[in-house]
């Protein structure tokens, strides 16, 4: 089992920047990836930005550039930065993690909105 916390969302204006965070705790020594989805109203959830055990990233197109995903290991914490933010970035935006045996975890979800 593990659990994630998540923190940082909130009310920017547009290119602002954010920073949220997902501490985990439990089960951490099974993470294989870490990674940050997003689900605007009447939209399906999407990657953002994920990152593995081995420090390889992925971005979605939409927010390469902008947005940069890293982990403290020692808290045992991801986080995704994200600058130059736009309107169409507002989002709830959720933490995920993969283990070895395949099964994700999700946080509750911290709201990120983006005025223009």
């Amino acid at each position: 089992q593990v659990q994630l916390v998540e923190s940082g969302g909130g009310l920017v204006q547009a290119g602002g920047s954010l920073r949220l965070s997902c501490a985990a705790s439990g089960s951490i020594f099974n993470i294989i990836v870490m990674g940050w989805y997003r689900q605007a109203p009447g939209k399906q959830r999407e990657l953002v930005a994920t990152i593995t055990s081995s420090s390889r990233t992925n971005y979605a197109d939409s927010v390469k550039g902008r947005f940069t995903i890293s982990t403290d290991n020692a808290k045992n914490t991801v986080y995704l930065q994200m600058s130059t933010l736009k309107p169409e970035d507002t989002a709830v935006y959720y933490c995920c993690v993969y283990i070895t045996t395949g099964t994700g975890y999700w946080g509750q979800g911290t709201q990120v909105t983006v005025s223009s």
